[in-house]
């Protein structure tokens, strides 16, 4: 199974009253991690999950990787602004949205934004929004895993 994560005010919150993850270097020099995520990226892949970036910033592949390093953690694939318009105009061209997971085989994708679900429950893809204020965000997602990876109930 493969799941995205949204970066800014999804992994990024950018607020003075969140709390972050510790990192090599100090949220100053480094966008700061939202707490919670590096212990919910350990508990997906011990339950065999797939991680990747989907945003619409231009941050690079190698950016986000970095940044990531910095927390000790690593992710499957990255899809950034570039690489969605590169895909969605080769694959899909009369499509219009700001994201589409399914073109990357991506199962679930979290997101902060309710239009990102909305083009979801059109689209047919599955959608967790999370609010940057949330501090029980970790479980809520994995809530949605267990209820992605269970056997359809009749």
């Amino acid at each position: 199974m493969r799941i995205s994560f949204d970066i800014d005010d999804t992994l990024v919150i950018r607020n003075s009253v969140s709390r972050c993850e510790a990192g090599l270097l100090p949220g100053f020099v480094s966008e700061p991690l939202r707490q919670g995520t590096i212990k919910l990226f350990r508990e997906l892949r011990r339950r065999r999950w797939e991680i990747w970036i989907y945003t619409t910033s231009e941050r690079t592949p190698w950016q986000i990787r970095t940044w990531l390093w910095l927390y000790g953690l690593c992710v499957d694939g990255i899809v950034n602004s570039e690489k969605h318009r590169e895909v969605i105009a080769r694959n899909h061209p009369l499509l219009s949205v700001s994201k589409y997971p399914p073109a990357f085989q991506i199962d679930l994708h979290v997101d902060d934004s309710e239009g990102v679900k909305m083009e979801g429950d059109a689209g047919n893809f599955r959608v967790i929004v999370v609010r940057p204020d949330d501090e029980f965000w970790a479980g809520k997602i994995l809530e949605a895993v267990n209820d992605f990876s269970s056997p359809k109930r009749a």
